[in-house]
């Protein structure tokens, strides 16, 4: 019997988890929660793997009907969230009984939302993955977002794995946390006005002559944006014309300037590899922060270090830790 069904299916809900790795020199992409903590956080409310397939919400969220008693948790982009009419709190494990619809309403902040089930959504793992990645039409519940009607399995609990105690089941963050999960004002360059919805991201360069045109201006999310890629407006970064070049592997997180010099930031479903001028990596500690970027935020960068790189994502791992 399904575990829940899909009453209303939001902008773009996907299943997605850490993604498809291993595979990038076939040309097949990662793809996975474009905010990886949030997704993390989800199932460690649950006491699930982290790694466990969770719904990927995107500015509009759906109605799930749960068919069996379960529990779940919705972390990421601030949402009013109700269960059978009845406010729901975010960030922390609910309890949802058959029948019972989880509806979102009203969106607060950021762009996507992970929704977590205890055992996880389970739909047939492709090459290794969960996650769905559209364009190919690869994993994830037929190859698609999910639509009205859809009836989706949840995986069995993890046997000796229980579900938190009233103490551990909800995440209250400190100051550091808050920073990371988005949930303070971003940080900002001193006497810059900071326009709504502007962010950070730390870059590892690739290219110094790009990368000091790139840390001076400050860009706004494109609409021409999506899991592929964000066009980035309001500033170019002077490319030298230089013929073709030989395309090459790229990250996600890596900062392409096209000739026409609009840079394109990678995110998970980008092509693996590509033949633009890359000035810059975003630092993986950072990724999760642009995947909460939506059309019409701006963001801003700055040069990171190696060693700076390597203890912010272990500031994400204290964060997250089980301990």
């Amino acid at each position: 019997m399904e575990a829940f069904t899909v009453v209303r299916a939001g902008m773009l809900t996907t299943v997605q988890d850490l993604g498809r790795w291993g595979y990038q020199s076939r040309g097949v992409p990662v793809s996975g929660a474009l905010d990886w903590a949030s997704h993390r956080l989800a199932n460690r409310l649950l006491c699930n793997d982290a790694g466990a397939a969770t719904l990927e919400v995107t500015l509009l969220g759906p109605q799930l009907r749960f068919e069996s008693d379960t529990t779940f948790a919705v972390t990421g982009a601030g949402f009013k969230l109700t269960l059978d009419g009845m406010p729901v709190e975010m960030n922390r494990s609910v309890d949802a009984r058959a029948g019972c619809l989880l509806a979102f309403g009203e969106r607060v902040n950021g762009a996507r939302a992970y929704i977590g089930i205890s055992g996880g959504v389970d739909t047939p793992p492709v090459l290794g993955s969960r996650s769905t990645h559209v364009l190919t039409k690869m994993g994830g519940h037929e190859g698609r977002a999910l639509r009205a009607g859809d009836a989706i399995q949840i995986g069995p609990k993890q046997a000796g794995r229980n579900l938190p105690s009233e103490a551990k089941n909800s995440f209250s963050p400190d100051d550091r946390a808050k920073a990371l999960f988005h949930l303070d004002a971003p940080t900002h360059r001193e006497g810059w006005h900071r326009p709504s919805g502007v962010s950070q991201l730390r870059v590892m360069p690739v290219d110094e002559r790009l990368v000091e045109h790139l840390t001076r201006q400050r860009f706004q999310i494109s609409p021409q944006s999506d899991r592929m890629g964000y066009r980035l407006a309001g500033g170019t970064v002077p490319v030298a014309a230089s013929g073709e070049l030989i395309s090459a592997s790229v990250p996600t997180g890596a900062i392409q300037v096209p000739p026409g010099g609009q840079p394109i930031l990678l995110m998970n479903d980008h092509a693996t590899t590509g033949g633009y001028a890359v000035a810059a990596v975003v630092i993986a500690a950072d990724l999760p922060r642009a995947g909460q970027l939506a059309p019409g935020d701006w963001v801003e960068f700055c040069a990171s270090s190696i060693e700076a790189a390597d203890a912010a994502l272990h500031e994400w791992e204290a964060v997250l830790s089980d301990e």
